[in-house]
Formats: structure tokens, sequence, C-alpha cells
């Protein structure tokens, strides 16, 4: 005769391993397991203990920025990464750039959450927009701070439609969050591993390479760089956090219905 924990389904029967069918309905319920999703607790310090130092490393920066303290090395790396010049390297500088841009700087974005609507996941949607609300946190940042930009002949400068304050660096932030966080939803909802890894991995290089392809493109000053991966990298982890927390709930909702109404089902028939 099989295992009455082979009822309850792989989840239920790894979460749940010692409660048997039949067992009493009532006050027992609050013996339930929180049913995390596995890892998350574990992840849990390391994670708030990450997202503490990103903050902690963007306050040093901004404080420097503020105090003018980082004029020399800004210039000193920007010099040398534009040093290297090669018609290749400027044209995917270029495109690398170019979705932080408007219009489309505006349209992916609702693309992006009009396509996990589509597919069913309104929570992800939800999320996914939440990432996209680190542009108006770059503004505040900017407007704070109110630094100049690179300026010709100091630096080279491309061409660009440019605005507002050189700190923090509004693509840097953004992509960090937006495309870091579209990565990550890909990465665990996309079943296909050849095409998982390819959507997520592009995303990736794309964070990757914005960074320098602000500085070399004379747009940002490496501190505005730096600064905006720190600041992007925490509000990343933070609603990474919060999206696997809602998981771990609907996980405990899951759970724990079907086996109240089985105990309820079992004291009704004894």
């Amino acid at each position: 005769m099989p295992d009455a924990r082979d009822a309850r389904g792989p989840v239920a029967s790894h979460i749940l391993p010692s409660i048997p069918v039949g067992a009493p309905s009532g006050p027992t319920d609050s013996l339930l397991p929180s049913a995390p999703v596995p890892g998350v607790r574990r992840r849990g310090p390391l994670r708030r203990g990450a997202i503490a130092a990103c903050l902690a490393g963007f306050g040093l920066l901004f404080l420097a920025v503020r105090r003018d303290r980082t004029g020399a090395v800004d210039l000193a790396v920007t010099l040398r990464l534009q040093g290297r010049r090669s018609r290749a390297l400027g044209g995917l500088m270029r495109v690398v750039s170019w979705p932080g841009y408007p219009p489309q700087s505006r349209v992916l974005p609702a693309l992006a959450i009009l396509g996990w609507l589509a597919a069913g996941r309104s929570r992800s949607a939800a999320y996914l927009a939440a990432a996209w609300a680190s542009g108006p946190l770059s503004s505040l940042v900017k407007a704070s701070m109110n630094r100049e930009r690179p300026l010709a002949p100091q630096v080279r400068v491309v061409l660009a439609p440019l605005g507002g304050s050189s700190f923090p660096s509004g693509h840097v932030l953004t992509y960090t969050v937006r495309y870091g966080f579209l990565a990550y939803l890909l990465e665990r909802h996309v079943e296909e591993p050849a095409l998982r890894r390819a959507s997520a991995g592009a995303l990736v290089a794309l964070v990757a390479l914005v960074g320098p392809s602000r500085i070399q493109q004379g747009h940002h000053w490496p501190t505005d760089v730096t600064a905006s991966y720190l600041l992007g990298a925490a509000y990343l982890m933070a609603l990474v956090a919060r999206y696997e927390a809602g998981d771990t709930a609907a996980r405990r909702l899951r759970v724990v219905r079907p086996v109240s109404i089985r105990r309820r089902v079992a004291g009704v028939a004894a």
C-alpha cells in the first residue's frame, strides 16, 4: 500500500513529511511549518547584509562627490577607458545605451509588463512595474546632487539627448533594477533551458555593459556609474526578497488549505 504522504503531491510531501493524513483537525494547524521557498531563510541574513553594504557604499560615494573629492580619479579613469577606440567598440556602446533613451525607455517597459500580463502572470507584471519605478528614484537623487556632466574638450563626449545631473547615471540605475529583475523572472519562470539561459544572459550582459558605455561615451563619470550600480543592486535585491516572500506565503496557503480540509473530513468520518 503506498505511503499516505504520496497523495499530497510533491510539494506537500516535502514540506509536511511527518503529519499523517488522519491527524485531528483544529488547533494542530498551528504546527504547520512556514513552507519557505528552499534556501530563502538561509539567504535572508546574507541578502540583508549585501543590501546594507551596497547602500553604505552608495552613501560614501554620494558624500565624496558632494565634497568634490573624486574629480582626479574620475578624469583619469575616463581618459583611460576612452583611450581604447574602435568602430566596433563604439557601435556596441551605442547599442547598449540605446534602450535607455526616450521614447524606447518608455515603450520597452510597457511592452514587458504587458507581456507578463498576457502570459497570465499578473503578480510578476506588478513587480516588474515596481522595478520600473527606479526611474523616479534616479530623478530624486539627481535633483539632490545636481552634478555637472563631463564636458569637451576635457573628455570626448558623444552627441546624445542628455539632461539632468550627472550623478547618478539614470541608465545604470534603471537597467540594474529593471533588466536585472526581468532577468530574474525569466530565470525562474521560463521552462525551456536554452531560451532561459539565452534571454536571462542577454539581459545580464546588457546590465554589465551599460556602465562602461556611459563612461566611454563621455556621458557620466565613473563615480556616477559605480554609485548607480550600488543603489540599483540594493533596490533589486530588496525587490527579489519581497517577491520570494510572496511566493512563500502563496505556498503556505496552498499547503495548509488541502491539509485542513482532509483533517476535517477525517474527523467527520471518525
